[in-house]
């Protein structure tokens, strides 16, 4: 992509400015070079481009003197130590995830309290638990974690992924389940997001692959993504080629085979907003061509298939979503039958169904919380689920025709829990609660309305002590995304409860840009449209000083990835309102974001430089871009990764170079955590220590007794 449509000449290197001082830090020096682009008629300068070349040893020592001071003004914060005692009784407790069932055998993921990462096992029949999988071993530094697995339909064989460092980059390995043993022959590179889905005898799987020249060519990746079909013994480089690359860097695509072998789906996804689907009857051999079951439509389609009839979700003429069963003989749009009409029994947004115990289980938001349904094969209302709050709650995992399944339920003050039910009755039995020190009785969860600077009615929720006086003096921790269709419904926080401990407030908006309220929410925050969302989350901040629960000294924001974005936009738009900002592997520059990473991937959201509104709109927001010499910005903690290979940490980079040359305020670091990816390192102790940083760094800044 060729962003610079006229490069202006290059003034040469300045050398490195004198050490700006902020809360008696002497940052490293940063020079500054004179590019100057010309964009569609806008001078747009870079000073800190040369930033953006990790391989550059200037750059890496930069990085080292960069991430040295941030960790040691962070470890000689007040209670930090207090603060990291606190977070390891919080985060070293038990868990498991959502079982599997494969005939008799349960599989899921299970984590003693004394362990950094947990372990694939298997349930077998006689209830005893056998270990298949422990990443904890595969390393002495722990660099290595488990990715994505998928069973097979018999329970004989798991494809699992390897992620050096916590990245997206990973290998696909196959294991044989009644041996354990690991397959020499079956190791497949470039699988990044092969989300592999095994045939109905087991003999193999379909799976997303980048080939070598595309793993080379990051920003270019996705146009080069294929599907293949892996049969379980062969070489990998034999592989049947089931879809060639699309050609389009902003696309991913998939294939997904449904229980009983027959049918064959292939998504194209062109963003958040916008999928193809195509299908295929998989009985008919490879050479059988894919069939358009919705292609060329501005809309999203996710299909599954049972007893040879097609279910279709989509929100195509419908925001909040429908269903619909399509006979597979006569797959025109026009022979659809709608099962589930939009907001059938609620007001709220069909997010996921499936057929589990021969009924239609679907999971739906209503008021940015999860409610779960049961409805009969015509689509009429049997039962919906009791839940016990408020809450976020997993699609039911099971097999299509056995009424045994499982979910998963959390809420702002419940833990993670694991239930089993029966689709045909019942009141769901609780199978596994994590025993997290704390007492939820102590807090209380409000669910509050605001006008947004547009009056739009945004929804927001509030976590604190009962009994919050609201006099202006709480501290205020305001989290927020807002992007690519997710939703944040009410989630257990550990690393959370330090800051309710101290009399805060943990408050989460419903920005646009989100899910939680249909298609059309997330359309009103994307492209042209995303100021709509760092108006929203200002907006909160306003209406949380205005209703007395605090003021703009003693709030600090949160945000990672698209939601890093958000608060970099908001501390550069309204400075004065925060007292602290904790921005996790963010996008900032917005003007070069798809060369780098998967970002032309997500031009889809946000939009094209090279398109000249969408660049107009992007310079607007740009946090890096919106960065004023002189002005008094808030206290930053950039917490960014070693091996990101998603949100490039050039960003991260950039931005926290730009603040920490133009602030009055201050500090403003830049903290690096080695060998993680995105999401962060694989490790309970890793994530212990950057928990205790933010929080401490955030309490000083608030002025907060640690």
């Amino acid at each position: 992509m060729a962003l610079v449509l006229c490069a202006c000449a290059e003034v040469p290197g300045r050398p490195p400015e004198p050490a700006p001082r902020a809360a008696g830090l002497d940052y490293p020096p940063t020079r500054t070079d004179g590019v100057e682009d010309l964009l569609h008629g806008v001078r747009v300068k870079d000073p800190y481009r040369w930033l953006e070349d990790e391989s550059s040893a200037e750059v890496q020592a930069w990085m080292a003197a960069e991430d040295h001071l941030a960790r040691a003004y962070l470890a000689g914060l007040p209670g930090r130590a207090a603060l990291a005692a606190r977070l390891r009784e919080l985060l070293y407790v038990g868990s498991m995830t959502v079982p599997v069932k494969r005939g008799p055998l349960l599989f899921y993921e299970r984590r003693r309290p004394d362990e950094e990462k947990a372990r694939l096992v298997v349930r077998e029949a006689a209830g005893r638990e056998r270990v298949l999988l422990d990443p904890n071993l595969w390393s002495t530094d722990g660099s290595l974690a488990l990715g994505e697995w998928s069973v097979s339909w018999d329970g004989r064989t798991v494809a699992y992924l390897v992620r050096p460092n916590a990245a997206d980059e990973a290998t696909l390995h196959v294991l044989d389940v009644p041996s354990g043993a690991v397959s020499a022959v079956d190791t497949i590179a470039g699988a990044k997001f092969a989300e592999p889905s095994f045939d109905a005898a087991g003999r193999g799987f379909y799976y997303a692959w980048y080939p070598p020249q595309a793993r080379a060519r990051v920003a270019d990746q996705n146009a080069l993504e294929e599907v293949r079909f892996h049969r379980l013994g062969a070489d990998p480089v034999e592989d049947e080629l089931v879809r060639g690359p699309t050609g389009d860097p902003e696309s991913f695509q998939s294939a997904r085979l449904s229980r009983d072998g027959h049918y064959l789906f292939l998504s194209v996804e062109h963003g958040w907003s916008r999928v193809d689907l195509f299908f295929r009857d998989a009985r008919l051999g490879p050479q059988a061509p894919f069939r358009e079951l919705a292609v060329g439509r501005d809309a999203v389609y996710q299909a599954f298939a049972y007893r040879d009839r097609l279910y279709v979700r989509t929100d195509e003429g419908a925001p909040r979503y429908r269903l619909f069963r399509v006979d597979p003989a006569r797959p025109a749009r026009a022979e659809w039958e709608e099962l589930v009409p939009e907001g059938a029994g609620t007001a709220g947004t069909l997010e996921d169904a499936a057929v589990l115990g021969g009924a239609l289980v679907l999971r739906t938001t209503e008021r940015a919380s999860s409610r779960l349904g049961l409805y009969d094969l015509d689509g009429r209302h049997l039962r919906d689920l009791a839940l016990p709050s408020l809450g976020d709650t997993s699609l039911p995992s099971g097999e299509e025709d056995d009424p045994r399944a499982y979910f998963s339920f959390e809420s702002f003050t419940s833990p993670r829990a694991v239930y089993a039910f029966h689709t045909a009755g019942g009141e769901p039995e609780l199978l596994f609660r994590p025993e997290v020190p704390f007492d939820p009785d102590r807090y209380q969860v409000e669910q509050v309305h605001y006008p947004s600077r547009d009056g739009t009615p945004v929804s927001m929720f509030l976590v604190h002590a009962r009994g919050l006086a609201r006099d202006g003096r709480a501290p205020v921790l305001l989290y927020g995304y807002g992007g690519f269709n997710l939703s944040l419904l009410p989630s257990f926080r550990p690393d959370v409860l330090p800051w309710l401990e101290r009399g805060g407030v943990f408050a989460v908006p419903n920005l646009r840009g989100g899910g939680e309220h249909g298609e059309a929410w997330h359309r009103a925050g994307m492209l042209l449209e995303k100021q709509n969302v760092f108006d929203d989350f200002i907006a909160a901040a306003r209406w949380l000083v205005g209703a007395g629960v605090t003021r703009p000294g003693r709030i600090a924001i949160r945000g990672g990835s698209n939601g890093g974005l958000l608060v970099g936009a908001a501390m550069t738009e309204r400075p004065e309102l925060f007292a602290a900002v904790l921005c996790a592997v963010p996008l900032l520059d917005m003007l070069r974001y798809p060369l780098f990473g998967l970002g032309k991937a997500w031009i889809p959201e946000y939009g094209s430089p090279e398109v000249p509104a969408q660049f107009r709109a992007l310079l607007a927001y740009s946090p890096y871009h919106r960065v004023v010499p002189g002005t008094r910005y808030p206290a930053l903690l950039v917490l960014s990764s070693d091996h990101d290979d998603r949100v490039d940490p050039m960003h991260a980079r950039k931005f926290v170079a730009a603040v920490q040359a133009a602030t009055l305020g201050g500090p403003a670091l830049l903290r690096i955590e080695r060998q993680a990816g995105h999401g962060g390192a694989d490790l309970r102790r890793a994530r212990v220590e950057q928990e205790a940083d933010a929080a401490a760094f955030a309490f000083a800044a608030l002025g907060v007794e640690p």
